[in-house]
């Protein structure tokens, strides 16, 4: 289906002052070429001034049968009939023959011409280019230059060099389309380092012994094969090398085969229902240098007589949009804004999608909740139709379109025979049988053409029929230069004729399909005009700035275009928001990426969708799925209190049950309480009673300064449903922690921080469980509480008891050991501070109900402090020494820490005694706490002398003892020590042995008792 709205593509229109018949025109580098009908002299019109001046004009060597221009080289490319043989020639330097005078020189194809050519280029260059066929069409590259000849069975490709460039050109990724009769081709080249053998298909030509039968006409069905499926086809193409290639290997893959049956339309007879029109066009996107060898998007277009055809050819074959034209389309052209097509009597304008693919290729995000973009599959529409006598041809370059135009007193079947035999005499580019893009090229130097590849191509037949003489008697012509409006200007028409469509629901779906055409004008402009920006930037005359660095008029110029097209394009989303604001719950959703990318704020946003007054208040759809995820994302703006109340009393008329996250958005801050609660009320009463309901109820109580019924409120449910219903509604808590906003407390924390510490830890250890806040942001919401020494380790040893990720158990249990470490070096401070609150856990509690805690070892006790240590302090060192007797602290990572603490104090020896052990250091331990408090050696022996260390009680203990009690026999702690080894030395040892441990200094007796008892137990066993 194509929409036909009467919009105005076109500004203004000039007739070109040609002397003679235009018989073949095309344009290109500014100028408009016209060859008279039958003639050998092609003159150039200058289309980018007023009235279209004359350039130059230059003789051919023969009667021009094809034309075409070449913007990179800015060259010409002829075909020419001259004594019934067919010659192809390029003309380059053709500017330099203003009024015929400048000199002349010609060389075959390869051969250089010296002197002046070769050092200025300051003549005009015919160049002959040899063929073993007949040229039938030819086509230039728009990019890098390049020429593609078709001939009969065979395409021969030519490659624009400069002279000292000796590398392959790559072309436009290498796609090649060729079309023949009813049937469309499209290769792509590959260049590779490898050989790599081509695929041919093993049923070639499948119905060519049918077509030879003279009794039947076989008329082939319709086929459309897409992607690697093409290759099913039954046209088989080789590559054949020149020997003039560049080094290197290539294959040719298919990507699309379309083949038609004829459709007689509309009288059409069979010569006259062929493919025409076939065109390849490059896009590049915003953010690409036109001078990157590969244009982002690559589109193929070819038309039938009454349907066009759009494919995308990159990520994937995809057929965009068919244009079913009123009647008979001759020809048909392709450009970024739109696809301009002629009939005998008119020209008529068909939008086109290839913005909306290179949208989704520039930015892969593009169709999220944040941006959106028309559909690439969005129905076309036909904007205008400008009547004409007599259309023939018709070209584009830029903003300007170019008709040629020709009625005589022929009787109408001999006009329509005589179109379709001028056949290709009257086709510019987009109607040759073949046309190849590539990627640009300096056309500074003077350009050659090289073949470096031929293609044997198609068994299929070209048609070219001799053009009939033109009637000498009433005959008349023209040759117009239409000028195509500025795209913002044809953006505003656009949006003034969707007006019309605004006034009755029943056209809503017109409006915003006109409105979405309206949008991929926009973007097709930026993306032209942000092209055009970066040709100025990097043009080398242009990039000169002045002493104070401002920019150039072009400069400045084409950024006043973009910043135009910009808030054209905002407004626009504007519009497109409206419509999806208030549609179908089916597309509803695309209000909110449209409003996002509108720029307008909330309250301008619920001012467009406030309800007509004295009518019945209702809100679309896609409005409540707009405001309602915008309050649920986080953002640093805040609706006043007038706009906060508009928005319950939205909710409250069109989803009471959204009342509650509402309520808790950031952006409601200004609520008024009051109002709300007794809307909340109500909701209770219909709803019944839900936790974050009361949670809500209790805020707005908080707000009103209402601490008795805030308390009443709260105590309504247990504490681990209120958990619960914290979960369910995180914001309740806790606002902001999006990409752009700081998380900070709410005013029901700070109450919940004072009164119930509790229940806002194991609230905010929840809510870190379900991944609803990361501990940094818990930590930052502590620390905005001012609680970092208090709630903020209670949220941390609760956060050990509740979490089963290593890493974060690791971290939790370093975070910890230095809040200890640093509570017990500041004890001085602690000791004459004032009274702190109690932690939620002290050390016996948290050994019982935490893991990471160990029970405390048996010696420790020894070692306890004095009773002048606080009880802050203390709490401290009995949950650091927990975590140094758990099993997972790791001792490494808290050692430099340690450092801090003075071995001089018991509660700081024990500390270092406990790492050391932990790492092993058994030989050490013992000695130093035979230093240092003796009386705890056995407890420590005890405990952990055990198992694989039990040796040590004798090769380690012993001695030891028995050394320093010799040194002091009066030190009865020492003798107790000893006797207590002895008696384990007994018991683990045999009697030889036990023997080998008694000293020989004369002290035996001593020893005696227990080597009775080392014995009788040897003998009991």
């Amino acid at each position: 289906m194509v929409h036909v709205y009467n919009c105005h593509p076109f500004s203004s229109q000039q007739i070109v002052q040609v002397e003679q018949e235009p018989g073949l025109v095309c344009c290109g580098g500014g100028a408009l070429f016209v060859v008279a009908t039958g003639g050998c002299k092609v003159e150039a019109y200058n289309v980018e001034q007023e009235g279209c001046p004359l350039i130059c004009r230059f003789a051919t060597m023969g009667t021009v049968k094809s034309i075409q221009h070449s913007k990179i080289g800015d060259y010409l490319v002829t075909i020419e009939e001259k004594n019934s043989a067919i010659y192809l020639r390029a003309y380059t330097n053709w500017r330099y023959q203003a009024e015929e005078k400048a000199r002349v020189g010609v060389r075959l194809l390869g051969h250089l011409l010296g002197g002046a050519s070769v050092r200025g280029g300051v003549q005009m260059e015919i160049i002959e280019i040899p063929l073993s066929e007949r040229p039938v069409a030819v086509a230039c590259c728009s990019i890098r230059g390049d020429l593609l000849v078709a001939c009969e069975n065979t395409l021969v490709l030519f490659t624009l060099r400069r002279q000292n460039q000796q590398s392959l050109v790559a072309l436009c990724g290498g796609y090649v389309a060729i079309q023949a009769e009813l049937e469309v081709l499209v290769l792509k080249l590959d260049a590779s380092s490898e050989a790599k053998i081509m695929e041919e298909s093993s049923d070639t030509n499948k119905a060519d012994h049918l077509e030879d039968q003279t009794d039947f006409l076989v008329l082939q069905r319709n086929q459309e094969l897409l992607g690697d499926r093409a290759k099913d086809c039954d046209i088989p193409v080789n590559i054949e090398k020149t020997g003039l290639e560049d080094i290197g290997q290539y294959t040719l893959s298919y990507v699309l085969f379309r083949r038609f049956s004829p459709d007689f339309f509309q009288g059409c007879n069979v010569e006259e229902t062929q493919v025409h029109s076939l065109q390849l066009y490059p896009l590049f996107t915003s953010n690409q240098s036109v001078s990157l060898e590969e244009p982002a998007c690559m589109f193929c277009f070819f038309s039938l007589p009454n349907t066009g055809y759009l494919y995308s050819l990159k990520g994937g074959v995809e057929l965009l949009s068919t244009y079913q034209y009123p009647e008979k389309v001759l020809e048909a052209v392709l450009t970024d804004f739109l696809l301009h097509v002629i009939t005998k009597s008119a020209l008529q304008c068909f939008t086109v999608r290839c913005a909306a693919v290179a949208a989704r290729i520039e930015d892969p995000y593009i169709d999220t909740t944040m941006k959106a973009c028309p559909p690439s599959s969005l129905e076309v529409c036909a904007l205008r139709m400008q009547l004409f006598i007599g259309l023939r041809s018709v070209c584009v370059y830029g903003r300007h379109v170019i008709l040629l135009s020709a009625a005589d007193t022929e009787t109408q079947e001999e006009t329509e025979r005589t179109t379709q035999r001028r056949g290709l005499e009257l086709k510019e580019h987009t109607m040759l049988t073949g046309i190849f893009l590539a990627v640009g090229i300096d056309p500074a130097n003077t350009p050659a053409l090289e073949s470096f590849l031929s293609r044997p191509f198609l068994s299929r037949k070209w048609t070219i029929s001799s053009p009939k003489e033109t009637s000498t008697v009433g005959h008349g012509w023209n040759l117009y230069v239409i000028d195509t409006v500025n795209p913002l200007t044809l953006y505003q028409e656009m949006v003034e004729y969707s007006q019309r469509y605004a006034e009755t629901n029943l056209q809503a779906q017109s409006l915003r399909h006109l409105l979405s055409e309206a949008h991929l004008l926009l973007r097709a402009s930026l993306v032209q005009t942000s092209g055009q920006q970066q040709n100025i930037v990097g043009d080398p005359a242009t990039s000169l700035q002045t002493e104070v660095d401002r920019p150039s008029e072009k400069e400045t110029a084409v950024q006043t275009d973009i910043q135009e097209l910009e808030e054209a394009l905002r407004q626009n989303c504007a519009q497109l928001g409206d419509c999806f604001s208030r549609g179908s719950q089916k597309d509803c959703h695309l209000a909110l990426p449209y409003y996002r990318m509108s720029g307008l704020s909330v309250t301008e946003i619920i001012a467009r969708n406030r309800p007509i007054p004295k009518s019945t208040p209702s809100y679309g759809p896609g409005f409540l799925f707009y405001l309602k995820h915008y309050l649920i994302e986080e953002t640093e703006q805040s609706l006043s209190q007038e706009g906060a109340d508009e928005v319950i009393d939205i909710f409250s008329q069109s989803d009471p049950s959204e009342l509650v996250s509402m309520c808790a958005s950031p952006s409601m801050v200004n609520i008024s309480p009051a109002r709300t609660l007794r809307i909340l009320q109500r909701l209770q009463d219909t709803a019944g009673v839900s936790v974050p309901l009361t949670i809500t109820m209790a805020t707005m109580m908080l707000l009103l300064d209402d601490l008795p019924q805030y308390t009443q409120l709260m105590e309504r449910h247990a504490e681990m449903l209120l958990v619960y219903g914290f979960i369910e509604e995180p914001r309740l808590l806790l606002h902001g922690g999006g990409q752009h906003t700081h998380i900070r407390p709410t005013v029901l924390t700070r109450q919940l921080a004072k009164s119930q510490p509790g229940l806002l830890v194991a609230a905010i250890v929840a809510l870190h469980e379900n991944n609803k806040v990361q501990l940094e942001h818990a930590d930052h919401i502590f620390k905005e509480l001012g609680c970092e020494n208090c709630l903020q380790v209670d949220f941390w040893e609760a956060m050990l008891m509740a979490s089963s990720q290593e890493a974060v158990i690791q971290e939790l249990l370093f975070r910890v050991a230095c809040f200890y470490i640093d509570q017990l070096t500041n004890s001085d401070t602690h000791l004459n501070a004032p009274s702190r609150r109690r932690p939620l856990k002290n050390a016996d509690e948290l050994i019982h109900s935490c893991s990471h805690y160990g029970a405390l070892y048996p010696w420790l006790t020894v070692l306890s402090p004095a009773h002048t240590i606080s009880c802050q302090h203390q709490e401290a060192l009995h949950k650091l020494q927990s975590l140094l007797c758990g099993p997972s602290l790791s001792v490494g990572s808290v050692m430099p820490l340690l450092e801090r603490l003075s071995e001089e104090t018991l509660w700081g020896f024990s500390l270092h005694l406990l790492c050391a052990t932990r790492r092993g250091q058994y030989d050490r331990s013992i000695e130093k706490l035979l230093d240092r408090c003796p009386q705890a050696i056995i407890a420590y022996a005890n405990h952990q002398l055990q198992d694989k260390h039990m040796v040590l009680w004798w090769q380690k203990l012993l001695p030891e003892l028995c050394n320093r009690t010799r040194a002091a026999p009066d030190n009865s702690i020492l003798l107790a020590a000893l006797k207590e080894t002895l008696v384990v030395v007994a018991m683990e040892t045999s009697p030889t042995e036990f023997l080998e441990l008694i000293p020989d200094d004369g002290t035996a007796s001593y020893f005696l008792p227990h080597l009775l008892t080392c014995t009788q137990r040897h003998l009991l066993v």
